[in-house]
């Protein structure tokens, strides 16, 4: 081991980031606005405010400033379990005899077992703060949804949760510490909404995707008095509070005089790569610095390496704004992967202009191969990682591979969002050598692209 570096750098609490960071204001090409799917123009402030709290909606049209106060009260809640520890991968590298070095951010040590509680508690603060009495939600794995649960609790409110009908029934105990929070879950598509039984009319017996519960959780909202939307990833407001990770991350490696030549982050919708990367990706856009950023996806649900750039619907049912993304369209529902936090069709905007300009790499990985990634990590690293943060590892380990066929001495970064521990029927399937790996055809996904909205 280096002595310089510990195994784990903790960061003091005195050193916890006071301010998110909004990579918008650095990135010279602004992502495309959200649009209005009744008139196709941008979105207002007003119009937004009817689906979102209406500071959050504030936080998603501002391109403009760079840092954002986090308020008190968050930073509060971020006390209990933030900073998170930046772990040197001294054991990975041995094993792999790598020249690299290998560092991961680790976001599961609080309840909710990911990253997802920092953007969850700062929406749940402004729903708490504009006085409502709740909110409604989708989730795919079921941490954003364990996560939200969880601030609700902390403040009070109604917390609504339509979880993919897959991951509803394939993971049940995540689904029950949601309603031991005090959440109401509801399998999607679902017969408690209009959009979610025209869905069903139209995919009979389909296992869902988030775009399904997405538009189920905003009629739900809309429908019902004193309740707003919130989201887990995609939208910029989302990436803004995320930061947290890619700020404490880089203050984390500035204190140790680390380097990172590669930043790799697993990509669904955008929460975790996002907020890992947006802080480097700042140090890039002004010049700074300079880092190669890998956004790892599964092969099932490529939207960025097959994915077309352009505006879609943010959901199935077709009730969001249009955002411009790289996107498989919104009707492209992906066969029952275990990594059910990436079964999302659209990528996040920022991420997607950032990949368009090519300041962002992607690669897709099937399902076998990111699972054999997780049982090698967890056998040497000592935590069991889940589906969605394997993705990253599978490339870490990948690039940390090359760095010994060339003798490079290159450092890795990747984020590991959170632990596997309700995932185990997945492990399990992999260990009882029943998992299998899907890739939809050019054919399926033509036939969703093809019925992208039409927008000059």
């Amino acid at each position: 081991m280096d002595k310089n570096i510990p195994y784990k750098i903790y960061l003091g609490e005195e050193e916890l980031p006071r301010q998110w960071y909004n990579v918008r204001a650095d990135m010279k090409i602004k992502p495309a606005p959200l649009l209005n799917p009744a008139t196709k123009q941008p979105v207002t402030l007003e119009e937004m405010s009817k689906i979102f709290c209406t500071e959050l909606a504030r936080q998603e049209l501002d391109n403009e400033n760079a840092y954002i106060d986090i308020p008190a009260e968050i930073l509060d809640f971020y006390k209990m379990y933030r900073p998170a520890p930046l772990v040197r991968a001294y054991f990975l590298e041995k094993a792999l005899d790598t020249p690299a070095k290998i560092y991961y951010k680790f976001e599961g040590n609080n309840t909710s077992g990911s990253h997802k509680l920092n953007s969850a508690i700062a929406q749940a603060y402004y729903a708490k703060k504009q006085g409502l009495k709740g909110v409604t939600t989708e989730t795919g794995a079921g941490q954003w949804g364990t996560a939200l649960s969880m601030a609700c609790s902390y403040f009070g409110l109604d917390c609504k949760v339509y979880m993919v009908k897959v991951s509803y029934e394939q993971k049940p105990f995540r689904r029950e510490v949601m309603r031991t929070y005090g959440a109401d879950v509801t399998p999607s598509p679902s017969d408690t909404t209009k959009v979610g039984r025209e869905i069903l009319k139209k995919f009979p017996g389909t296992t869902g995707s988030l775009g399904c519960a997405i538009s189920e959780a905003v009629e739900k909202a809309v429908t019902s008095e004193g309740y707003r939307y919130v989201l887990g990833s995609v939208l910029s407001q989302v990436l803004l509070h995320q930061s947290v990770i890619g700020l404490e991350a880089m203050a984390a490696c500035d204190k140790f005089d680390i380097k990172p030549d590669i930043i790799i982050g697993c990509a669904g919708g955008g929460s975790n790569l996002g907020g890992l990367i947006s802080p480097f990706m700042g140090r890039k856009l002004r010049g700074e610095a300079d880092y190669r950023f890998i956004a790892v996806e599964p092969a099932s649900c490529p939207s960025l390496t097959r994915g077309r750039y352009a505006y879609d619907f943010c959901d199935t049912g077709m009730v969001c704004p249009l955002s411009k993304m790289y996107t498989l369209g919104s009707s492209f529902i992906p066969s029952a992967n275990h990594a059910g936090g990436l079964r999302y069709h659209g990528m996040s905007s920022v991420l997607s202009e950032l990949y368009d300009e090519g300041l962002i790499e992607a690669r897709s990985v099937e399902q076998t191969s990111v699972f054999e990634a997780a049982t090698q990590f967890a056998r040497i690293e000592g935590t069991l990682p889940a589906p969605e943060s394997s993705h990253a590892i599978r490339a870490a380990i990948d690039e940390a591979l090359k760095c010994k066929e060339t003798g490079e001495e290159k450092t890795i970064l990747f984020g590991l969002t959170g632990t596997g521990y309700f995932d185990m029927t997945a492990y399990q399937k992999f260990n009882d050598g029943n998992m299998s790996d899907y890739i939809p055809t050019d054919d399926e996904l033509e036939k969703s692209l093809s019925q992208l909205p039409d927008i000059n």
